[in-house]
């Protein structure tokens, strides 16, 4: 937001601002409220990268095959907001274009959600005999693979977007609960079920 306020007096007649953050609803209020009159904001949200950060870890493919939320302001011209998704295209990512608040529910499950879940079972496994590292297979390391993110930019995004990841882990921790007391009760027609739920789901996924 304080870059898109340092930037306004710069901009010229026409322009069309946009950003990669991952929490969109104050920001794009925010950062609309500073564009001056000539120049409007439509902000964006690539799906790509990995759990590693730096120039150096930059691929020139990165954006290719993966989704980009173009999330604009009801009062964005339909131009600048199509200026943003052909920018996105012409990267090679597969645009989806929906409000800042939708946006934000969207990603604090399919994104925030599995980090606080990846970051939690490796906290909750560091308290057990560090040995125990050495003999971890794939499964946990697909699973918990996102934990080796970056701290910092984990906190600022759960800061920004903390009430929908809130109501993501309430749901997830009701879900939890039922597979713990279908285990505690021996209820295996209730654990395939559910076990089988989430393998159609995974299946699904798009290669």
């Amino acid at each position: 937001m304080e870059l898109a306020r340092q930037v306004a007096p710069h901009l010229p007649i026409g322009a069309v601002v946009t950003d990669v953050g991952s929490v969109k609803t104050e920001l794009c209020r925010l950062c609309t409220a500073a564009m001056p009159a000539q120049a409007t904001f439509v902000g964006s949200h690539p799906m790509a990268g990995s759990q590693k950060t730096g120039w150096e870890n930059g691929s020139p493919a990165l954006f290719e095959g993966r989704t980009c939320f173009v999330t604009p302001l009801a009062q964005a011209s339909a131009a600048a907001v199509e200026t943003v998704a052909q920018f996105w295209r012409a990267l090679g990512s597969t645009v989806t274009t929906l409000s800042p608040e939708e946006h934000d529910q969207i990603v604090a499950h399919v994104s925030h959600l599995p980090q606080a879940l990846a970051t939690t079972l490796c906290s909750f496994l560091a308290q057990k005999n560090p040995q125990w590292r050495n003999f971890a297979g794939g499964g946990l390391r697909d699973t918990t693979r996102i934990a080796a993110s970056d701290a910092t930019m984990w906190i600022e995004i759960f800061q920004q977007n903390h009430g929908e990841v809130l109501c993501a882990l309430n749901e997830f921790q009701h879900e939890l609960d039922g597979f713990s007391a279908a285990l505690a009760h021996r209820d295996w027609d209730e654990l395939r079920r559910r076990v089988e739920h989430g393998k159609t789901y995974r299946d699904g996924f798009p290669s």
